[in-house]
């Protein structure tokens, strides 16, 4: 049996692992409706426009399932967007909007993502404290912008990222509530990457996402990463936060194997396309205050054919 960290209790709690059912869908998107279809149409749009990884991954499913994560994506992108771009009178009030979309199942008229989220939320069966923990933890943002420790990073990867994965997997379909522990790990490890790629944008934006708690311990100030220098002591500092990444990539993994046949390639593709980020920061020296790491068309695709492999072993 495998020890669990602080964290990884913490957040199982979060995620009130005794409450998952399997979930099944009861009616088809199509039926008929103009508008839904419009309204899916619209958060594909918002997929490709926003992230090249997701929508490529996501192109992976089977197509209802294609629609509905896609519908979760524009959903979690509006949300993100309230934090990161309205002004400070409005937040509040559009986070609120957006709760009570969750809380009613309703999307008001002319509101198409709200629309293609109700939609999905609903025929997916997608528990509705994940939505809340997903608006409460990009709402985080405002209020705190340095971390002491891992553990108290941990749960705010938790709600802005695990929540996503947690939503996703009751979309693909799963086999068994054992599943979320490793939707949960995945999640970390997808936000971490998205920290150690953003440092230097992230400070400049006044946020350090870094654990001070690390930062102490390889001689890192808040100085240095205003400096924007590659050190040795930040290649070390670096070099441990991607290998404790990696880690949780691995442990993800053998979630995979519990989720329906039809969605492994697609949450495998996620995990490959964002760990594959961590390679190219280490190529580049660990410099992520002068360039933004990624992975190109190509280089996504060509790692397709090794992860077909990998599912296929499952």
């Amino acid at each position: 049996m495998e020890m669990q960290m602080n964290w990884e209790r913490q957040l199982l709690d979060l995620a009130k692992i005794d409450s998952h059912p399997t979930p099944r869908t009861f009616f088809s998107y199509w039926a008929g409706d103009a508008s839904l279809r419009q309204a899916y149409l619209l958060a594909e749009r918002i997929a490709a426009e926003h992230s090249k990884s997701f929508h490529l991954a996501s192109a992976l499913l089977p197509e209802e399932k294609r629609a509905a994560v896609r519908a979760l994506y524009a959903f979690c992108r509006t949300v993100d967007d309230i934090v990161d771009e309205s002004s400070a009178g409005e937040r509040k009030q559009q986070l609120d909007y957006w709760r009570s979309i969750v809380h009613t199942a309703f999307a008001p008229d002319g509101d198409l993502v709200a629309a293609a989220w109700v939609d999905a939320m609903t025929r997916y069966h997608i528990p509705r404290h994940y939505a809340l923990q997903l608006i409460d933890g990009v709402a985080r943002d405002l209020t705190q912008s340095r971390y002491a420790t891992f553990d108290d990073l941990a749960t705010y990867c938790y709600g802005v990222a695990s929540t996503v994965g947690l939503m996703s997997m009751h979309i693909v379909g799963f086999r068994g509530r054992q599943a979320v522990p490793y939707a949960i790990k995945l999640g970390v490890a997808l936000q971490m990457t998205n920290i150690l790629r953003d440092v230097g944008e992230d400070y400049r934006n006044g946020r350090i996402y870094l654990p001070r708690e690390d930062m102490l311990e390889f001689g890192i100030s808040e100085t240095d990463i205003e400096k924007g220098v590659v050190t040795p002591r930040w290649r070390k500092f670096m070099q441990f936060q991607i290998e404790r990444t990696r880690a949780l990539y691995e442990e993800g993994w053998k979630g995979i194997s519990m989720l329906e046949p039809d969605g492994r390639m697609a949450i495998g593709a996620s995990a490959v396309f964002y760990s594959g980020i961590l390679d190219d920061i280490e190529a580049h020296d660990f410099d992520v205050f002068n360039r933004r790491a990624n992975l190109s068309a190509w280089e996504k695709v060509r790692r397709i054919p090794a992860l077909w492999l990998k599912v296929r072993s499952l």
